[in-house]
């Protein structure tokens, strides 16, 4: 039987490294000519599996799904996938968590390091002619200052001993970590108020799920140093971001360093433009030419094995595999 996989959209330069996973059991690989509904559904409405990047997966689009056994997605998350209805049809939906760990941990440490040297900043100023050292005034010491980590997974965790190398002490809130993971890398397990009035940078590493979208609003900002940095390689939508305009006029906060936005690209005129105190990179963070690999080959890996009859390693809801098709 020769498998149909429907790709819904790619950021790749090409999907070489899926297509010969994917080869060792016959299966075709067709993109999608552009990432609509419409475009995605002429492919994946009779196709065996689906693997998607940041097209939108919704429910009605896996209502009308007829052979689809695996959604699987080149990245972290999911939450552009209606998992409940893939759930409901049988339809078995997995991320790669365990891929770019190395970039985005070190791409926090470069927006870290770059927002409290100023570096972009003052890289302007000299370009543009100007070279006075007063001009990045003040600028603190990194060792002996405290980190905050929003989250505690596999980045994260990768971001500690960096940090710590750097001299800082480092904390982190995430409600779903026990104590002694915490312990084991030695960090201190702390609730959201406590993290936020204690540290002197903050760092966002949470998912997008409801309980985190605009967890960054006025009332967390208000909470916040007024000499801290935020950073974001998460998710936009959990910061707002017109909260975080205020704060930055209104100098609750030192500056913010941001990977992700809540709308990408974001619109002309974005409050946050323009701003010396705002670092923003177009979601580069996941990037390199080896995490681009490790990502196709591991999300076709994925789908090999729900093809063949096996578990996937890293389903987002394992029930779907026992729902009767």
């Amino acid at each position: 039987m020769a498998y149909q996989v429907a790709v819904a959209d790619s950021v790749f330069p090409n999907l070489d490294p899926a297509r010969e996973v994917l080869s060792r059991v016959g299966a075709t690989l067709t993109l999608a000519p552009e990432p609509t509904p419409e475009a995605i559904m002429r492919l994946a409405k009779d196709a065996d599996a689906i693997l998607v990047t940041y097209a939108k997966i919704t429910g009605d689009m896996i209502r009308q799904l007829t052979r689809c056994r695996i959604v699987s997605r080149f990245g972290i998350g999911v939450d552009n996938v209606d998992i409940p209805e893939a759930t409901k049809k049988g339809i078995v939906v997995t991320k790669v968590p365990d891929y770019c760990i190395d970039e985005v941990s070190d791409h926090t440490m470069a927006l870290l390091l770059a927002a409290v040297r100023k570096i972009p900043f003052v890289s302007a100023q000299v370009h543009g002619g100007t070279w006075k050292m007063p001009n990045v005034v003040p600028i603190h010491r990194l060792r002996g200052t405290v980190l905050g980590l929003v989250g505690f997974g596999r980045i994260p965790q990768l971001v500690v001993p960096k940090a710590q190398a750097f001299g800082m002490t480092v904390m982190a809130y995430d409600p779903y970590v026990p104590k002694e993971v915490f312990a084991g890398a030695g960090v201190e397990g702390v609730d959201f108020p406590t993290l936020l009035a204690s540290s002197d940078y903050v760092s966002i590493h949470s998912p997008l799920v409801p309980e985190t979208k605009n967890l960054f609003g006025a009332e967390a900002f208000r909470q916040m140093k007024r000499t801290a940095y935020l950073v974001n390689t998460a998710r936009g939508p959990i910061i707002d971001e017109a909260a975080l305009a205020a704060a930055l006029d209104a100098k609750l906060i030192a500056g913010a360093a941001l990977d992700v936005m809540a709308q990408e690209p974001p619109p002309a005129g974005h409050a946050l433009f323009g701003r010396d105190n705002v670092i923003l990179t177009p979601h580069t963070s996941f990037y390199s030419e080896e995490s681009l690999v490790e990502l196709q080959t591991k999300a076709a890996q994925e789908v090999v094995a729900v093809l063949e009859g096996k578990a996937p390693r890293n389903p987002v809801n394992p029930e779907a595999l026992h729902v009767t098709r």
